[in-house]
């Protein structure tokens, strides 16, 4: 079967399931997008590795991936391989140098995984016909390079009333309590300023 390459192009929170996220992927040099339903906390791991925050200690992926490299193990790809009943599979494909591994996973966790170590993620044309949609023409004309992280956060956690120095020791606090959903708008906050 051929496969066909899957790009991240947003997340958003999921206004149909409480605490969850919409993971957007989109074909490369497509029209179709996959929306995946994933949990919090995977979609915190995902947008932390997309906007390259440095947590000071590591998350469960980048655990991960560490454990896997001291062992000589890489994931030189993630295919999403199956969607039964509204949920999607994954497996990734892993190799130590002499023998290739498909490992089963969740499709949030194999993502996470693919972002850490830089492997493509793909999936099958029959997945994308049961479950993608397609862009509208005017949306097509309004993607952006880099993915997008949309949230609709609550009145009270505006910071434009912050001064520059004041959002940088928010962000320090938020990075060290580990509260990195916070940090990524803040963050945003400082960029828009510059």
């Amino acid at each position: 079967m051929e496969k066909i390459r899957l790009e991240i192009v947003g997340m958003s929170y999921s206004q149909s399931q409480n605490g969850a996220y919409a993971l957007i992927l989109e074909e490369k040099d497509g029209k179709r997008r996959l929306p995946i339903i994933i949990g919090g906390l995977e979609a915190q791991s995902i947008a932390i590795e997309l906007e390259k925050i440095k947590t000071p200690r590591p998350l469960t992926h980048d655990l991960f991936k560490s454990f896997a490299e001291s062992f000589g193990i890489t994931i030189s790809e993630v295919i999403i391989n199956k969607f039964n009943e509204g949920v999607f599979y994954a497996e990734l494909i892993c190799s130590n140098g002499k023998k290739k591994l498909e490992i089963d996973s969740r499709t949030s966790d194999a993502i996470a995984l693919a972002l850490r170590f830089g492997c493509p993620v793909y999936t099958y044309e029959s997945i994308m016909v049961a479950a993608s949609i397609l862009m509208e023409e005017d949306q097509e004309n309004n993607k952006t390079e880099e993915p997008v992280l949309e949230e609709e956060l609550p009145e009270e956690t505006s910071f434009s009333e912050y001064s520059i120095e004041d959002l940088n020791q928010l962000l320090k606090s938020a990075i060290e309590n580990e509260d990195y959903e916070k940090a990524v708008h803040i963050r945003d906050e400082i960029k828009k300023r510059k």
